[in-house]
């Protein structure tokens, strides 16, 4: 269970993300008469309907094609609505709910409705699918099923990549099928872009994001606490680096009796990542745990914070209900006791791509000074492995949900932590770090497990 299994501790890494301020632009539509206070999801969703119309191929039916659109649209308009049938979601907390609403819809259809999509026309690009199966026919696999899913899941860039490298997939291999072999592959070359699976300091972290040199990353090393602070708070690209610098060297420390002012004069790099490192949050800001089996980690959290004096509540989640932890774990009771006497609170049947619309999250919205999830899993298939591309989608859409879900309820700020092993292939780290991004969190660290101030838990 999350928080109890044994892990290497050489491959364990704790990812620190920090949420930041909405920073995506709406682009003019030109040569569209007539749009103006049209709805974003409706233009998306006309978008999709059009281009299952422009891939109409010579000699189709269009009238039947405009039929089966439209009989879609229909039938996911009624979906819709019975999915918000008796939920009342704040207009803000809308997008979050979408993404879990749409996952749901998915998985619900029966085999009739299995039935009916293939009666519809599914039209994708004609010029990718060509290269899928020129690719397929090169490799000998045009009647592996699994092997055309993951170049059907993957972009056209990824595809000509796949075809110019000259890369044949491993058919003979003793331990994986050809599908594992070749989506763990695909899965690399994805992750070439991001910052590696490795411990990452708060500086590669952001020459990362900012597509700095190594130049830069040996300015911002010799910087003091005070000084990499206030570059890291305000570098926007819109400076030159070394401008920034001297504005932050100019500029003088805080007196604001806040950790973060603590030791101007120190090495800088050093002093954030035992920041981090020491869990030195917000006093006054409320704490999560989500799937904490047997609380052992929410425990911890609310000893380490009564310590320092810290006000805000830590509020602690399991996935299971309580019946089911009495059967699991003997000393249940007496840990939630223990988190009561601490002043935490203890939600069970917690489901954390969908606080959104919980009813134990109503009202919390922007209350959520730090977040934590230790080991996210999204359950085993019985007769797959986690890293088998049929099942391997639920760990990435879980990181994906969860980061949509939760940024409604945190601070700016405010920092969500995620532990997991670094060779995982189920809740793979570009999961958790793409899933962030994608939500409008930065990543600012990733550290070595046993470093972290609350590791010894369990």
């Amino acid at each position: 269970k999350l928080g109890t299994r044994p892990i290497p501790p050489h491959s364990t890494c704790a990812r620190t993300l920090s949420l930041a301020p909405a920073m995506a632009e709406i682009e003019a539509l030109e040569g569209f008469e007539g749009l103006e206070g049209v709805d974003e999801a409706e233009l998306a969703k006309l978008e999709a309907e059009m281009g299952g119309i422009e891939g109409l191929a010579e000699g189709d039916d269009l009238e039947a094609t405009l039929a089966d659109v439209g009989e879609a649209a229909a039938e996911e308009e009624d979906e819709e609505e019975d999915l918000h049938a008796g939920m009342e979601v704040e207009e803000h907390l809308r997008d979050a709910v979408e993404g879990s609403l749409r996952l749901k819809r998915m998985l619900s259809r029966d085999d009739d409705d299995d039935r009916q999509l293939g009666k519809r026309r599914k039209l994708g690009d004609p010029v990718k699918a060509q290269k899928v199966q020129a690719l397929l026919a090169r490799w000998g696999l045009t009647s592996d099923a699994v092997v055309k899913h993951v170049l059907d899941q993957s972009s056209v860039d990824e595809v000509d990549m796949i075809t110019k490298s000259g890369y044949q997939p491993d058919k003979f291999n003793q331990m994986k099928s050809v599908g594992e072999v070749f989506n763990r592959y695909v899965s690399e070359i994805r992750e070439r872009s991001m910052p590696g699976g490795a411990a990452c300091d708060a500086i590669s972290a952001f020459k990362h994001r900012w597509k700095l040199d190594f130049t830069a990353d040996k300015m911002l090393r010799v910087l003091k606490h005070k000084d990499l602070r206030y570059v890291l708070a305000n570098h926007d690209g819109t400076k030159e680096l070394k401008d920034l610098i001297e504005e932050a060297q100019a500029t003088e420390a805080d007196d604001d009796l806040q950790t973060t002012s603590a030791l101007p004069e120190n090495m800088g790099i050093s002093t954030v990542g035992r920041f981090n490192r020491l869990e030195l949050i917000d006093p006054l800001s409320d704490a999560c745990v989500f799937g904490d089996a047997n609380l052992t980690f929410a425990l911890k959290l609310a000893k380490h914070r009564k310590a320092l004096g810290h006000v805000g509540r830590v509020i602690a989640t399991t996935f299971e209900d309580l019946p089911t932890l009495r059967e699991r774990y003997k000393e249940i009771d007496q840990s939630i006791a223990t988190l009561e006497e601490n002043y935490s609170e203890v939600y069970h049947g917690v489901d954390c791509t969908r606080i959104a619309i919980d009813p134990k999250f109503k009202g919390m919205e922007g209350s959520l000074g730090a977040v934590y999830y230790n080991y996210p899993h999204s359950g085993a298939i019985q007769g797959f492995f986690d890293g088998h591309p049929i099942v391997n989608w639920r760990h990435e859409n879980l990181m994906r949900l969860f980061f949509r879900a939760l940024r409604s309820f945190m601070k700016p700020g405010g920092i969500v932590k995620v532990a997991s092993n670094m060779g995982a292939v189920g809740v793979r780290y570009s999961y958790i770090v793409g899933g962030a991004i994608e939500n409008e969190f930065l990543h600012v660290e990733t550290m070595p497990f046993l470093e972290w101030h609350l590791h010894r838990y369990g």
